[in-house]
């Protein structure tokens, strides 16, 4: 006779292993759901790290930016207080010029009135041309819209023109008139001490008598030494002794 298990042990085997399988998978369930929220907890902290990451970069360029903000802070600063300095220094210079020029317009007026004084006790050359200068001054002093320190400047160049003619040799041509009939001649200019002309055929020859104040015949004898001044000043020919009367030197 065969053996057989009880029917009751038989039941309780089915039923542990019914058991079994059924934690079997309550576990995998649970472990598979611990997977995926330790999935999902590292995906934050992946997703914290990066923020984190971002955010520290993001933070290490907002102190450079302000370093370098406070670095062009602290120069603008400076050059503020320097330009308030220098605001202040061109204030005190316009207040100086605009003193300068309360002081300086009558010596002007006193420099320009002494150059006419000038021009009418002179030897007449250049006559137009240094009547010209001198007018063209008066009417700069007078403008508004000229600095003080642009008159004086001119003032000063025409007393510089003045001081060369003085030292200098010259010859031009121009209109003489005389016993009121005017003639084209060649002018010959030494310095100051001496005024001459002679007509373009050579054949007369005159000076400037400044004790007399009149235009004067010289002899035949001066016409070379004329000519021979005219080739100079136009530097025609080189430097030489020349014998002319000469105007005395006169206060």
């Amino acid at each position: 006779m065969p053996f057989r298990k009880p029917l009751s042990l038989a039941l309780l085997s089915s039923m542990t292993l019914a058991f079994s399988a059924t934690a079997i998978d309550n576990s995998l369930e649970k472990q598979e759901a611990i997977d995926k929220s330790a999935a999902a907890s590292q995906t934050r902290i992946d997703s914290m790290v990066d923020q984190t990451a971002s955010d520290l970069q993001s933070y290490r360029i907002a102190s450079q930016r302000l370093e370098s903000l406070t670095i062009y802070n602290q120069q603008m600063a400076k050059l503020i207080d320097s330009q308030q300095q220098e605001i202040g220094s061109i204030s005190g210079q316009i207040a100086e010029i605009d003193n300068i020029e309360t002081g300086a317009l009558p010596l002007m007026l006193k420099m320009t009135e002494t150059l006419g004084q000038l021009l009418e006790a002179d030897v007449p050359f250049l006559t137009d041309e240094r009547q010209e200068r001198l007018e063209n001054l008066r009417a700069l002093i007078d403008r508004a819209d000229v600095t003080a320190g642009e008159k004086y400047r001119r003032i000063m160049e025409a007393y510089q023109v003045e001081m060369e003619y003085g030292r200098t040799i010259e010859a031009y041509r121009g209109v003489l008139v005389k016993s009121g009939e005017p003639k084209t001649v060649d002018f010959l200019r030494l310095g100051r001490v001496g005024l001459y002309y002679q007509t373009l055929d050579g054949n007369e020859s005159g000076r400037w008598n400044s004790a007399l104040e009149t235009w004067e015949l010289l002899d035949s004898s001066y016409r070379t030494s004329v000519r021979d001044g005219l080739r100079m000043a136009r530097k025609q020919t080189p430097p030489e002794l020349l014998t002319l009367p000469v105007n005395s030197p006169a206060s």
